[in-house]
């Protein structure tokens, strides 16, 4: 048995074909016809721009446009001057083609790499998959083709990249098995998409295997078992077997409430990045967005996004929820969100500095802007503001006040708004978690993130391997921490809903309806899950097991009992 990173649920069971990748060496050495070489990368460029494009739109045909947004990602970012920019002044500097692209590419690799925020360390992987791309243009060397694999194929590779993945035929590939990636990176979120089991970072696996091994791919556990004996092989697949009824029960839960077992109802939204995420909320069958991060807005532009331009983008999303809630988090920046053009100074500790709200009360004429946009979407659908990192009353009174002046002004050149639009906070810092009663009497709704709120609650940069095994949600100070904050929210008769991945943990489930959360955000895609795991737990039930969870001492301790007492 081998562990790695459960990134895509399901059993798969198959023949492994093993990904070798070509050496991409070139010759360093300078340059004397620079614009003929300018000419070759431009034409590497010309070529990855159309080849990347035709992959995007198969994607978009096969599998979703969510997906093939992930393509069309490469292409804003290789036209960037920033990118291509600087690899033409290297070029035009005696630089050959492909040291200027691997030279660029790894500056900015480097740079989100570092990177706290798993969307963030995508990038770098991203940017990585750009640089091979190019290379292997400049170079001549063709991509490897995993389209023609034969039924019931493993496919182990260092890494499956999202143009590996746009060659997918997905009733031949019964798992994927690779040496780097996490639960958000590229290659997990097509694994999900295209619903074929897969583990990550299972290190060395392309030296440990080779074809025609056969393999079992536990995407749920995150395990992987390499030519196993016939007793594991035989429960494997009565496993898969099981997980193909129960993923064929939560066909049943389309269009359904949101109820517990004993009749309760609670929300079930979706957390998005951009407008178009929304349309596959909606695919899903989300019941709002608890959690579009406007950051996005500000990440993929090179100038400061007007008001126009984020207005367009919140009414976009506003209009495609037809009515249902859309909670939109105003600018999240600093920390590991670095965007170049807002000149944000280095700081030694950026997670304690100067960022979120923090910055945003700083720069108030840019604020008052994403205000204003968010402000005047609301006007086409059931719109809220959430305020990022909140740690003390005078934050969310601040911005309390500034939306209160924009009424005024609305009011007086006849803007329409939502006159009642709702400002909330996120509740992801101790700080915040210690306040909750005094926050719950100011702010009109909280939603937890728990991501942050366990690391800071824990000290644990959960970037840093040495430390992971203190990230989690179920150490009991987490624990205590999140039911604290949902009673006062209660206590004061506003919603809470909690927009971190542990609103859509199977074993959290039970803890939250417990404790009361009267919100669920999820990624679309969990959406049914999450529906499905719901209803199988009373109140009276729930409160039993919280009532045993919170009595243990340990992190260990309380997983153990979860698993025990799971409905999955």
């Amino acid at each position: 048995m081998i562990k790695g990173i459960a990134a895509s649920r399901g059993i798969g069971i198959g023949s492994i074909c093993v990904i070798t990748e070509h050496e991409l060496k070139y010759d360093t050495a300078r340059i004397d016809d620079t614009e003929g070489e300018k000419k070759r990368f431009a034409d590497a460029i010309e070529k990855f721009k159309n080849e990347t494009s035709e992959m995007a739109e198969d994607i978009r045909k096969r599998i979703g446009p969510k997906e093939a947004e992930i393509l069309e990602g490469h292409l804003v970012m290789i036209s960037d001057p920033s990118m291509s920019g600087e690899m033409n002044k290297m070029i035009a500097a005696g630089q050959c083609a492909e040291a200027a692209v691997e030279a660029v590419c790894d500056m900015f690799i480097g740079m989100f790499s570092k990177m706290d925020d798993d969307m963030m360390r995508q990038r770098a992987s991203d940017i990585s998959d750009i640089k091979i791309s190019l290379l292997k243009k400049l170079l001549g060397i063709e991509d490897v083709d995993i389209s023609k694999v034969a039924p019931g194929t493993i496919l182990v590779a260092k890494d499956l990249t999202p143009s590996m993945t746009s060659q997918i035929v997905k009733e031949n590939v019964a798992g994927i098995i690779t040496e780097v990636g996490g639960k958000t990176s590229h290659s997990a979120i097509l694994a999900r998409a295209l619903e074929i089991p897969a583990v990550l970072s299972v290190p060395d696996i392309t030296s440990k295997v080779k074809d025609k091994d056969t393999a079992i791919v536990d995407g749920t556990e995150g395990i992987v078992y390499i030519n196993p004996e016939g007793d594991v092989l035989s429960q494997y697949i009565i496993k898969r077997e099981e997980f193909i009824r129960k993923q064929s029960e939560l066909q049943s839960f389309i269009g359904k409430e949101t109820i517990t077992k004993d009749g309760q109802s609670v929300e079930l939204f979706c957390n998005i990045g951009t407008p178009k995420d929304a349309k596959k909320a909606m695919e899903c069958d989300g019941e709002g967005i608890g959690l579009f991060r406007s950051e996005f807005l500000f990440m993929d532009n090179n100038h400061l996004p007007s008001e126009d331009e984020q207005f367009a983008a919140y009414r976009e999303a506003a209009q495609i929820m037809e009515g249902r809630p859309v909670i939109i988090r105003t600018l999240d920046v600093g920390g590991d969100k670095d965007i170049p053009y807002l000149n944000i100074k280095k700081e030694e500790n950026p997670f304690l500095g100067y960022r979120a709200v923090r910055y945003c009360l700083g720069n108030r004429d840019s604020y008052e802007v994403q205000l204003r946009a968010i402000m005047r979407a609301s006007a086409f659908g059931k719109v809220k503001i959430m305020v990022p990192l909140v740690t003390c009353v005078d934050e969310i009174r601040a911005v309390k006040e500034m939306v209160s002046e924009i009424k005024k002004d609305f009011d007086a050149n006849g803007t329409a708004y939502d006159k009642d639009i709702e400002v909330g906070c996120m509740i992801e810092t101790p700080a915040a978690s210690l306040i909750a009663d005094l926050l719950a009497k100011e702010a009109d709704f909280f939603s937890i993130g728990t991501n942050d709120l366990t690391q800071y609650t824990m000290c644990v940069d959960r970037g840093n391997a040495d430390v992971a095994y203190l990230y989690s949600t179920f150490q009991p100070s987490v624990l205590r921490s999140i039911k604290f904050i949902i009673e006062s929210g209660r206590k004061a008769g506003i919603p809470v809903g909690m927009c971190g991945e542990a609103a859509a943990d199977p074993l959290m489930i039970p803890l939250l309806i417990s404790f009361g959360l009267t919100e669920f955000s999820v990624n679309p895609v969990l959406v049914l899950t999450a529906r499905c795991i719901i209803s199988k737990w009373s109140k009276e039930e729930a409160d039993a097991l919280a009532a045993k969870a919170l009595s243990l001492p340990t992190e260990a301790e309380i997983v153990a009992l979860m698993k025990e007492s799971s409905k999955e």
